[in-house]
């Protein structure tokens, strides 16, 4: 059965360089990003002891770093770098990743776009095989 338990970072925001146009590469816009790390917490929840959990500063770390030190044409790309990272570096069993571009330029009035991935761990470990 699926892991329901999750801990979740919500609407961490960044400024950096993403983007198609080369204005986006020049100017930079605001970024938000949502992870979703699922896990069986059951263990940890009933031993109160932060050294068994995942560090959320760190996750947050990575996820800034990632967002502010690289840059992508797509959303969708920088979306899978941070899934990667998070799989690579800490023991989930998946991960979803919410990349919102609110001031995207698609030409009229939206509230910018979204891009959501999930991947499990399994996946990164059957493409090492």
């Amino acid at each position: 059965m699926p892991v329901s338990d999750k801990i979740v970072l919500r609407d961490m925001v960044f400024y950096a360089y993403h983007g198609v146009f080369d204005a986006e590469h020049e100017l930079g816009q605001r970024f938000e990003v949502d992870v979703e790390l699922h896990l069986d917490l059951r263990s940890i929840g009933k031993s109160d002891d932060i050294d068994l959990t995942i560090n959320y500063v760190d996750v947050y770390t990575v996820v800034k770093e990632i967002v502010e030190e690289q840059e992508y044409h797509l959303v969708e790309r920088l979306a899978e770098a941070i899934a990667d990272q998070i799989l690579t570096a800490y023991d989930v069993e998946a991960v979803v990743v919410r990349v919102r571009k609110p001031h995207a330029p698609i030409g009229g009035i939206s509230a910018g776009v979204e891009v959501e991935i999930r991947r499990h761990a399994s996946d990164l470990r059957n493409a090492d095989c």
